[in-house]
Formats: C-alpha cells, structure tokens, sequence
C-alpha cells in the first residue's frame, strides 16, 4: 500500500478513522482488474430522460458506480438521435473504458457503438438494440411486462374488449411490448383495437393526453386502454379524467415510480395495474454488467431483469405509497441477482 503524507495526516487523526481508510484497499485489491485499482473511467449516453423511470435508472446507475469507484461521467442527447451517436464519439474522446447506451434508434447507434468496440472500449445497451454480437443488452423483459399487464386486464374484463393502443414504432422496448400485444389479440379475437396513437414529444405524458381526448371524444365505447409505458398512462389517465371515464375505462401499463402510485391508488382511479423491474434495480445491472466486461467476463448476450405485477389493488390492501414501500413490501422489487459475481459491491446492501 502506498502510503502518502496526506494519508498519514489523517491516520495520526484516530486509530477508528485509520481504521476506516485501511479497509477501502483491502476491498479493492479483492476485486479483479481494472477494480482492483482507481481511474475506471465509464460513460452513459442516454437518449430519453424524461420521467421518474429515467430519473430512477440514472440513480441506480450512479449508486452501482459509487459502490464499484468508477468515474461516470453522463451525456444526455434529450430525445436528438444524430446527438446520441455524436455523444458516444464524445464518450470514446473523453478516454472511457467503458459505456452504457441507454436506449434510442437502432439505425442512428448501430454506428456509433460499432466505433466504441472497434476503439476498444467494452459496450453495453440498455432498451435499443444495436445489432451487435459483442455488445449485452440489458432487457427488462418487456414481452413479460406487456404479457403480465395484459393477463390482468383479461382477467379483470373478459376476452372481449374494445382497446385503445398508445404505441410509438421504432424504440425496441415498446416494440417487443408491441409483439406481445398482437399475439394476444391473436389469442383472444374478442379484443377490438379501435385506436393506436402515440408520441415521445416533450412533455411525453401531456401529449399523450392530447392524443387520447381525440381518440376518447371519437370512440366512446373503449373500455381499455393498453399504455404499455407509464407517461403514456400517465397521459390517458388525464384525459379519461378530464372526460369523466375513470369508472367506464380500465388502464393497464408498464413501469412504474411514486408518482405512478399515487395516481393508481386515487379513490376510483382508472389506472388498474402496471407491470415493472425497479428502474434503479436496472441501472444498477447495466453498470454490473458492463463491469463484468470490463474484468473479462461474460455476462451473457441477453442480460435480462425479470418483473412484477402490481395492481391497484395490492397497491392499496398493503398499503404501498411510493417505491420504498414498494421494495419493501415486495422484496423481489428490491434487488435482481443479475449480473452479481461474488466480487460484485451491492449498493442496497446495509
């Protein structure tokens, strides 16, 4: 262990603070290279960041880095596809090892993160699929998240219905959601989508809203809404309560944060039920599994989070307000052992 003179100035400040500081190099040197060591250097770049779902996953991001003692540095395109691919140039220039893509178009990053491997640098990508063999994606399994809601929303109106569809084509999550969705229409024929609508303009949930007034005013008879993201939900849900609906139509999504709590568990709410991984919990497995590349493992090609129901219900019988509760009084929220060596630091840990 090197020692400085600075380190020495504080160990003279107490043997329990001497103490403290000779344990954060025991830890290191039992992690593989390059963690055994300071400078690990990582970028994120992110397409989309609107939302509690983006604010969530860029905590859980941030907390797996801290606990690694990586330096990740964020670079955030807002929704501007030939910026995203601009930033991971940005990323390769800066010195990175390496870098998570969160999300965007498969056609405007096939390139780009073609150029991080060529240079090097280990890449994983979260929600886009970037074609790539050497590069993980890191799925929430989101045929399983459009399959779960879907199974409540039988459930809790029959196989026949007539649905509203908020869709957006082109952004890999919502289309293999999308996949999942035609199959069950093809599996039970008594669902009749008399409306597919759907935009990521800023602010999401607020145009969403705009949308779905149109759509509500023009087919009165829809009694489901499948909004398999949650500012989409968070969109229909203004304007099936704006329209005085809430006990007419049932909706049905994907994701979920505090704020989605509240507003499924408002008295007669429309919103029964959701499907979703913690979004921090996600986080935290892209940057585990880019630190497996990273140490020379192989955290698979497909690194998927498995996910949870939640319905309104359940929300109000045990009493869940916000996502503390909500990990709390679903542990399997809490925490997905995916990509977790032994070696691997746990942020939730006490």
């Amino acid at each position: 262990m090197n020692i400085t003179r600075r380190l020495l100035g504080k160990v003279a400040l107490g043997l329990a603070g001497a103490t403290m500081l000779m344990q954060v190099p025991a830890l290191a040197a039992d992690r593989p290279a390059p963690f055994d060591k300071p400078g690990v250097k990582i970028a994120l770049v992110r397409y989309l960041s609107t939302g509690d779902f983006f604010q969530a996953y860029l905590s859980g991001v941030e907390a797996q880095a801290k606990a690694l003692g990586v330096d990740l540095r964020v670079l955030d395109s807002r929704q501007d596809a030939a910026l995203q691919a601009d930033m991971v140039d940005q990323a390769i220039a800066l010195g990175v090892q390496g870098i998570i893509i969160q999300h965007g178009l498969t056609e405007s990053m096939k390139d780009a993160a073609q150029r991080a491997v060529d240079a090097g640098i280990k890449v994983v990508a979260f929600d886009v699929n970037v074609e790539n063999p050497k590069i993980p994606q890191i799925e929430q399994s989101d045929r399983d998240l459009a399959r779960l809601a879907l199974e409540q929303a039988v459930t809790d109106n029959g196989d026949s219905w007539t649905a509203g569809y908020v869709y957006v084509a082109g952004i890999a999550p919502l289309d293999r959601r999308n996949e999942t969705w035609v199959d069950v229409k093809k599996k039970h024929t008594g669902i009749n989508e008399v409306a597919m609508f759907g935009t990521l303009d800023n602010p999401i949930a607020n145009s969403v809203a705009n949308q779905a007034r149109s759509v509500l005013s023009a087919h009165p008879d829809i009694k489901v809404m499948f909004a398999p993201y949650d500012e989409f939900a968070k969109g229909v849900k203004i304007a099936v309560d704006e329209a005085g609906l809430n006990k007419a139509v049932k909706i049905y999504s994907a994701d979920i944060s505090t704020s989605d709590i509240a507003a499924m568990r408002e008295p007669d709410s429309a919103w029964a039920a959701t499907a979703a991984t913690n979004p921090a919990v996600v986080g935290q497995v892209s940057v585990r599994a880019l630190a497996q590349l990273l140490a020379g493992e192989d955290p698979g090609h497909n690194v998927i989070v498995p996910p949870t129901l939640i319905t309104q219900k359940e929300l109000i019988d045990k009493d869940i307000k916000n996502m503390e509760d909500l990990s709390a009084k679903l542990p399997q929220f809490a925490h997905a052992d995916v990509a977790m060596p032994a070696w691997m630091p746990n942020p939730n840990a006490k």
